[in-house]
């Protein structure tokens, strides 16, 4: 089907149309998750273990205030799910749709790279938003001195769709440049170290400076410490750097990160999209057969 004519049957610009179908096509995705035993186990697992590694961490406070270091850790394991979920789990799929020759099928349909990135965005932003709430429900009546009035969850909401905006055109350039599903293992060991440093489970005023310096540079940190900011008492503020919730330099470091991937991801994209052909999707699953034991 042209463009003139897909415009003519649904009365929208051939691109708009490709949008309106990505936005579908990425509901049906997300639905499909319902389905799958092992999508059901990557909404489950994760969730049950950080919250069984919570519900350890009760007994402890922290440094200096009668605060269980749980409902500290809570609102930054949200932050975390979205970060480290906005840069890896997009990456990951369009590293195994490249392989696949998904990418392929979508080149071919005039205007199907952007319906197929859209419905990425859409699938995976559900998915990452479900684990969130899989984390967060039961901890509002396991874990408490949290606020989660209608404010509060309010100001939530707006930190992790700003997370969203700034880590997952990022992801999409991550996926672009890894060659293999199985080069992901050389994002994934930066990335919990990145972790690691980010004050997600533990303050980052108790890290050496170099290393919370070094941790501010990234979006997970300030994603951690605007769902502290919009959760925790404000009291709380007294363990963050400088003492207080920095709200202005965590928009600022959020949507300086979110400006960086929407310019660079429809250039990287594009580029990659460009070399897509029957003969490199081949070339890969020879090259991944060669691989399999046997």
């Amino acid at each position: 089907m042209t463009d003139s004519s897909r415009a003519f049957r649904t009365g929208l610009p051939a691109p708009f149309d490709a949008v309106r179908s990505g936005l579908a096509r990425g509901r049906i995705e997300l639905r499909h998750t319902f389905t799958n035993t092992q999508d059901l186990w990557s909404y489950l697992f994760p969730a049950v273990a950080l919250t069984m590694v919570m519900i350890f961490m009760r007994g402890s406070t922290v440094p200096g205030m009668n605060f269980s270091l749980s409902s500290l850790t809570l609102p930054s394991v949200l932050g975390m799910n979205i970060g480290f979920g906005g840069l890896v789990n997009l990456a990951q799929q369009l590293a195994v749709e490249r392989e696949d020759g998904t990418l392929l099928r979508a080149k071919a349909i005039p205007n199907g790279m952007t319906g197929y990135l859209v419905g990425k965005i859409v699938q995976v932003s559900g998915m990452l938003l479900i684990g969130c709430a899989l984390v967060l429900l039961p901890g509002m009546f396991l874990f408490g001195g949290l606020d989660v009035s209608p404010g509060s969850l309010l100001s939530l909401v707006g930190v992790l769709a700003l997370g969203l905006v700034a880590t997952m055109p990022l992801g999409a350039v991550i996926g672009s440049l890894v060659s293999s599903p199985r080069s992901m293992g050389v994002v994934m060991l930066p990335m919990m170290g990145l972790i690691a440093i980010s004050g997600i489970f533990y303050p980052i005023t108790a890290l050496p400076s170099w290393l919370a310096s070094i941790g501010q540079l990234f979006p997970v940190y300030w994603l951690g410490l605007g769902t502290r900011s919009a959760l925790l008492p404000d009291a709380m503020a007294a363990v963050e750097i400088g003492h207080g919730w920095r709200h202005l330099e965590m928009v600022g470091v959020l949507g300086l990160w979110a400006v960086i991937g929407l310019a660079v991801a429809p250039v990287v994209l594009r580029r990659m999209a460009r070399r897509e052909s029957g003969s490199s999707v081949a070339a890969r699953r020879e090259r991944a057969l060669r691989r399999m034991p046997g």
